[in-house]
């Protein structure tokens, strides 16, 4: 955990996990499933975008490569058994969460056997645990605080609600009107803020008068705020193995920022002119799962080998996925209505 903010009384603290303790720990079976876990997210991305330029995927698509480790490490320390809501750069979370890619997939192709029957695309997917993906800016905010409410409401006591939200998003007021409420009702929310630098295809630094996102806009409300470094999956398990602890013994809100970066633009349509290629290029140095692997290769867990069949084989998910996408019906026309309110 990098560094930290205490309520209203600021407090800092430096780096302090055993990164090999912590490998020790969680053990080679675990970390493989992690990096499966990753591969995983960064075929499905690299494999949809492709199917979007030749377009069998319409509307906009937004993808989570370079972000990766944040939500893996995340669902590893907390479990499925929350509620978990996040943006329109959903897709990660809904493999995590253990919806099947040939259902995402073809809902990113608009057909009957989506996630969503096709009606949702690539900005809106769900699962019993998920609470959707959100194409508003900030407009998940107040749905996760309504979720922390129902978790104290209902006096759950090993559940919280993890609600994902760009650095995009703390300028808007939904944020900072959740943050009060569930600060006022101490409610068990964990507030993650993954910064990858850009607001679309604004720097962060010009679109936000603070530098700390998570420190020094925490005090204002009277919570903890904690600073991550979301490139590195062991950094990320171990910050929120401890926030998930605190917020399950206080039942108090917390807020985090993982700082991270996307290696694509906003959307697929953003050539990201913006970055320059030696900025991109000293991003992906950074690439999560390459440091992920090196470090399961220092403990001894993964060879070169290894890697390259768990990759193939999450490769052939993702191609066959493709495939179930695009042997799939339309939904009907005369469905079009199903499930709208009509008064």
């Amino acid at each position: 955990m990098a560094r930290q903010t205490a309520g209203k009384a600021s407090k800092q603290e430096g780096s302090s996990y055993d990164k090999e303790g912590l490998i020790r720990e969680l053990g080679k079976e675990r970390l493989l499933k992690n990096l499966r876990r990753m591969l995983r997210i960064r075929n499905f991305e690299v494999r949809a975008e492709s199917a979007y330029q030749q377009g069998f995927v319409g509307g906009f698509f937004h993808s989570y490569i370079g972000q990766e480790a944040v939500q893996t490490a995340a669902i590893d320390v907390m479990g499925e058994k929350n509620w978990w809501i996040t943006s329109y750069r959903c897709h990660a979370l809904a493999l995590l969460l253990g919806v099947h890619p040939n259902e995402i997939m073809a809902e990113l192709y608009g057909r009957s056997t989506g996630n969503a029957q096709g009606r949702g695309g690539s900005m809106h997917l769900y699962s019993d645990r998920l609470l959707g993906g959100f194409g508003i800016v900030g407009g998940q905010v107040p749905v996760a605080t309504g979720a922390a409410f129902t978790i104290k409401y209902k006096n759950i006591k090993d559940e919280v609600a993890v609600c994902f939200l760009g650095d995009g998003a703390v300028a808007q007021g939904a944020f900072h009107e959740s943050l009060n409420l569930a600060a006022l009702w101490d409610l068990p929310c964990i507030y993650v803020i993954e910064n990858n630098q850009w607001g679309m295809g604004t720097k962060v630094d010009r679109a936000l008068s603070v530098k700390r996102l998570a420190e020094e806009k925490a005090p204002g409300y009277g919570m903890n705020g904690y600073t991550f470094d979301g490139m590195d999956f062991f950094t990320c398990y171990d910050g929120f193995r401890k926030v998930h602890q605190e917020v399950l013994k206080t039942s108090k809100p917390v807020l985090v920022e993982v700082l991270t970066e996307r290696f694509k633009g906003h959307s697929v349509s953003d050539p990201g002119l913006y970055r320059s290629k030696d900025e991109l290029k000293a991003c992906m140095a950074k690439d999560p799962i390459a440091h992920f692997k090196a470090d399961l290769e220092r403990a001894g867990y993964l060879d070169d080998a290894l890697y390259k069949a768990i990759d193939h084989e999450e490769k052939e998910i993702v191609l066959q996925a493709m495939q179930f996408a695009e042997e799939s019906p339309w939904p009907s026309p005369s469905v079009l209505e199903e499930g709208v309110f009509k008064e």
